[in-house]
């Protein structure tokens, strides 16, 4: 799953890189989407992925774990969210792609998006899995169709990041599962060894 995210993504960065047909369907879709909906309600989504918002989401999960004796978790989690600016500035820098209904430029990938997906993630994560991840994803994406839907971004600049950083998190799951927990960690802790 996180090699397709990652072939995926380089499809769409190379268009947006390029400025391709693909990206000639993502205007046209982003112009005819943007000012649907009540604009409380899209305005409230986007505002799901401003770093006021969902970085106290991830620092209280962080400190959960932290008091769970869950340091290396915590740890992963913060150095997820330190990824998202190391990454998507770059990109923004180096694409320049012009936003909509502006001659500003550096719209791909979204921070928000990337922001929204990997703090209310790390923090389902973190705290409860199986509980929380759904509600994680809901977060997410109604921050991306928020975004879309104020004319803040293209759709291709919030698939951009749910591509790059959903790929990160299909990896991390692979590996440690859903719980974040390795099984090796898990065997430890129940102080037996496992039967082979």
């Amino acid at each position: 799953m996180a090699l397709l995210s990652l072939c995926a993504f380089a499809l769409v960065t190379w268009q947006v890189a390029v400025r391709g047909p693909l990206t000639a369907l993502d205007e046209r879709a982003g112009r005819a989407l943007a000012g649907r909906g009540p604009a409380w309600l899209t305005e409230l989504g986007a505002d799901l992925g401003h770093p006021h918002v969902a970085l106290p989401v991830l620092a209280v999960a962080v400190a959960y774990a932290v008091w769970r004796g869950r340091r290396r978790a915590a740890l992963y989690a913060g150095a997820a969210m330190a990824l998202v600016p190391a990454l998507v500035v770059p990109l923004k820098l180096l694409l320049d792609r012009p936003g909509p209904f502006t001659d500003a430029t550096g719209y791909y990938p979204s921070g928000h998006t990337a922001t929204a997906l990997v703090a209310y993630g790390a923090a389902a994560l973190l705290t409860r899995p199986r509980a929380l991840a759904p509600v994680a994803a809901v977060l997410t994406a109604a921050t991306g169709a928020g975004l879309v839907l104020r004319g803040y971004h293209w759709p291709l600049d919030v698939a951009g990041s749910l591509l790059l950083f959903g790929a990160g998190f299909a990896a991390l799951t692979g590996v440690a599962g859903p719980s974040g927990v390795s099984a090796r960690g898990r065997r430890r802790s129940c102080g037996r060894t496992p039967r082979r």
